[in-house]
């Protein structure tokens, strides 16, 4: 593995299941130093044990919370250098607009983002000091595509992170902030399993449009995000960044 990260302070949200979980061990693995932040204790300490990081638990839709995760970040660590905005919910009463409820479509707009937006807002201002630092916001593929079965919070969600991450690309690209909307694909984590148990054919549908015929691996949504962070990915801002088994860009799925 090599050291594209050494030196460096990620804080990730999200860190203690999923893609989180894996962008963590894969950051650990190229030497940066690793907050991991979660509502859940026992995931996220869990997390941070394992990538000898530093575990806050924080709520991401809460101003005072995302504000002190940073600064405790900075006081264990001395700066913020990467940070991975990730975490997201995609709940069951989350559906067609037609059946969602007002108190479900604020719920996931709070967490998918409110939190990117408040991640934003205190991360920038410690990058501004050090003149450089990387933003990675977890989108989707559904931001640039539309599906018939809907989940419309969901949608409308990261159609806002993917916006509002190209408008701060721009806007900060002269003080040396990159800021990148990652879009995976469907995912083999948590949250996608639980949609199999609850509802196997509405998720079985999904598979037949990936042209690769199969879900994403976390680590392989790590990786995504490490080539984000890093100096590799240094000419690349305000950047709508397809990882996705090439959904995006099939017509007719090859059989």
């Amino acid at each position: 593995m090599t050291k594209r990260l050494d030196g460096r302070v990620a804080v990730i949200t999200g860190a203690g299941s999923g893609i989180g979980l894996a962008t963590a061990r894969r950051f650990a693995a190229e030497g940066a130093k690793v907050v991991c932040v979660d509502l859940d204790e026992e995931s996220g300490a869990k997390a941070a044990n394992e990538v000898g990081g530093l575990f806050v638990r924080a709520d991401v839709t809460d101003e005072d919370a995302v504000r002190a995760m940073y600064e405790t970040a900075v006081e264990a660590y001395g700066s913020v250098d990467i940070a991975f905005n990730n975490a997201g919910i995609s709940p069951p009463d989350d559906d067609s607009i037609l059946t969602t409820g007002l108190e479900a479509w604020k719920r996931v707009q709070e967490v998918n983002l409110t939190s990117v937006y408040l991640c934003c807002k205190y991360a920038i201002p410690h990058m501004q000091r050090q003149g450089k630092g990387s933003i990675i916001n977890t989108a989707s593929f559904v931001a640039v595509m539309g599906a018939a079965t809907s989940q419309i919070s969901y949608s409308a969600s990261k159609g806002g992170v993917l916006a509002m991450s190209r408008e701060l690309g721009v806007q900060f690209a002269r003080e040396g902030i990159r800021i990148n909307a990652l879009c995976p694909g469907p995912v083999n984590t948590p949250l996608l399993q639980e949609l199999f148990a609850k509802d196997p054919e509405r998720a079985a549908r999904r598979l037949v449009h990936i042209p690769l015929g199969r879900f994403a691996e976390p680590e392989e949504i790590a990786a995504a995000v490490a080539f984000l962070a890093s100096d590799d990915s240094s000419f690349m801002t305000a950047n709508t960044f397809l990882v996705d088994g090439g959904i995006s860009g099939a017509y007719v799925t090859p059989q």
